[in-house]
């Protein structure tokens, strides 16, 4: 099995590694199931059956804003909010990896970093290729992920203690993982449009949210710059294919660099698992090359240790009762549950029940 996932997989200028595939399809797997049982669960809190189904914490992992208001919050109290507890753990795992093997989490990790990789697969099968903007569009473009993280860090780093608590308590906040839930499954016209727009464009244009528009990955990209894993080239031993360019997600020189200090970089390994020879590219931290074995063993294993850890520190479940669920599950369409700050009679009023 361990000589399986070691092995590549696909054609010769887009192969990857099998053990890549395998986490990552294992962790897009997971977040289905959690879908599942989160719609389950918010089925029967709607139709009032108490108790309630167990509550999908790791359904957090979408509330990424709210989790990084209770990672500071966390700094600022010395405590961690009992609202969404989980999504500030796997926020902060998400940075720790960052820290250790750039954004792997964006490769290795991320749902829709997966479903961006089999829609691309898709349209090299219909099509023969992805197409890629001109440079004088795509660094503009590359440009508005950062733009929109600096919009949300700054938000969220302006907002004082008192109002960061008041909005981590306030009622919208509470059921912030139910109301994202509900954006998807309510779309409007305009939402499908859009959504259908990102969909067809990934089928051409690899990464396009990806590349883009995600907040997340500039945010993960940041932390990066400080992570020791790199993308390192032998140039002695390099036969200057330029395989290793057509098959980086990122787009990123490779083939031409010594070193990949790029925060584009998401340590995929995708530029190694087409390179002909073994010794002239690898991902190393320090001076110690690191296998994809490896590589994946630490993402699994820092998660796990995570989530584990979390569970016995207390840090993962929230304290909101199945009958609090309910009510306001019950009455999420009025103005209470609206984000703070927007009108509504009590949309800015923390609930004290």
């Amino acid at each position: 099995m361990l000589v399986w996932l070691a092995g590549r997989s696909g054609r010769k200028a887009h192969r990857s590694f099998r053990v890549r595939q395998v986490v990552q399809g294992g962790f897009a797997l997971t977040c289905v199931l959690l879908g599942v049982q989160f719609a389950r669960w918010v089925g029967s809190a709607r139709a009032g059956d108490l108790p309630l189904p167990s509550r999908p914490t790791g359904a957090e992992g979408f509330l990424p804003i709210s989790g990084l208001m209770g990672a500071l919050d966390w700094i600022y109290q010395g405590s961690l909010n009992v609202i969404h507890p989980a999504a500030t753990v796997l926020v902060l795992l998400a940075i720790a990896l960052a820290l250790l093997l750039r954004k792997a989490f964006c490769s290795w990790v991320c749902p829709i970093g997966y479903l961006s990789e089999l829609l691309a697969r898709l349209g090299r099968t219909a099509v023969g290729r992805n197409f890629r903007p001109w440079k004088w569009l795509d660094i503009p473009l590359r440009g508005v992920k950062w733009l929109l993280m600096i919009f949300f860090v700054g938000s969220v780093l302006a907002m004082g203690r008192e109002e960061l608590s008041a909005f981590l308590s306030s009622p919208y906040n509470r059921v912030a993982d139910v109301k994202m839930g509900l954006f998807f499954t309510d779309l409007g016209t305009v939402g499908l449009v859009v959504m259908g727009v990102l969909v067809v464009g990934s089928v051409f244009i690899q990464g396009l949210w990806c590349r883009y528009l995600c907040p997340y990955g500039a945010l993960l990209g940041a932390f990066s710059w400080a992570s020791p894993a790199r993308i390192c080239r032998n140039p002695e031993a390099c036969v200057s294919c330029g395989l290793c360019d057509k098959a980086c997600m990122a787009r990123l020189p490779v083939a031409s660099k010594d070193t990949i200090l790029s925060a584009e970089c998401t340590s995929c390994m995708d530029c190694v698992a087409v390179c002909p020879r073994s010794d002239a590219l690898g991902l190393h931290i320090g001076r110690r090359r690191v296998a994809p074995l490896a590589c994946g063993a630490a993402v699994m294993g820092l998660f796990l240790a995570g989530y584990v850890g979390a569970r016995v520190a207390g840090l993962w479940e929230n304290t909101i009762s199945d009958a609090e669920y309910v009510e306001r599950i019950q009455n999420i369409r009025s103005n209470e549950y609206g984000h703070p700050g927007m009108e509504g009679p009590s949309a800015s009023t923390p609930s004290t029940r």
